[in-house]
């Protein structure tokens, strides 16, 4: 009886919190969450000083971050919200013009959990919404590869090296795959495990690197040297490690 009462009570709705700077766009956005069914928005932020007071008052699901906003950037809008204690859970998705956006790898270091391109439709934006609130923070694996890789292969400075000393081989390629864009399915398959056993290692990564989401793992990935951008080029594996 509990379970047939509980089958009858839908999941509560994905809530959202718009940060976009043009008004027009983000009414936009607000009426394509609030039309659909399972979405609701929660707050409209035109600033990231805004957002971050949003994200600690409403605690969203997910903030919709747009980079370029006036007062503070959407950089470090994520950087505030990811490292308040009171935000715990609260995923960012940043929006992206990926030709212009030299921010990429600094979105994903301040604690984005994937990226949107401004050029998605709207189903595309309704699924990245989904996927990221669902904890799948690396939402379209491989554009996220393609936008860091690009931006590695810029004149910024490089990532920082990042210590793997204390996993293991079998979590460093379990690493690598996922800096390369492929899903639980597809490590799984490529390393012949199951796919439970690419959770549980996924799990033990995320701890052992101190990493918020799937997403910085990536970047884990790429600080370790684990990565080849498509240059050829390798991050310095860094002194004391194989």
């Amino acid at each position: 009886m509990t379970d047939d009462t509980a089958s009858h009570h839908p999941p509560p709705p994905v809530r959202v919190v718009l940060a976009e700077d043009q008004v027009l766009v983000r009414d936009s956005f607000k009426v394509l969450i609030d039309t659909t069914p399972g979405m609701a928005t929660v707050g409209e932020a035109g600033t990231g000083a805004e957002a971050v007071l949003l994200a600690r008052r409403r605690r969203p699901d997910v903030v919709l971050m747009d980079v370029r906003m006036p007062d503070m950037d959407g950089i470090e809008a994520t950087r505030k919200i990811c490292a308040a204690p009171d935000c715990a859970g609260v995923r960012v998705l940043i929006l992206t013009t990926f030709d212009l956006d030299e921010y990429v790898y600094a979105s994903l270091q301040a604690g984005a959990s994937g990226f949107l391109l401004k050029s998605a439709t709207a189903t595309e934006l309704l699924a990245a919404i989904q996927i990221v609130a669902s904890g799948e923070a690396l939402l379209a694996p491989t554009v996220t590869r393609r936008l860091i890789a690009e931006f590695l292969q810029g004149p910024q400075p490089a990532p920082a090296v990042r210590d793997l000393n204390e996993i293991t081989q079998r979590e460093r390629e379990v690493l690598a795959l996922i800096g390369k864009g492929m899903s639980n399915y597809e490590i799984a398959g490529h390393l012949h495990l199951t796919v439970g056993t690419v959770k549980t290692h996924i799990g033990r990564l995320l701890a052992k690197l101190h990493a918020r989401d799937r997403a910085q793992l990536v970047i884990a990935a790429y600080e370790g040297g684990l990565v080849t951008v498509p240059d050829g080029r390798r991050r310095p594996a860094g002194p004391g490690r194989g």
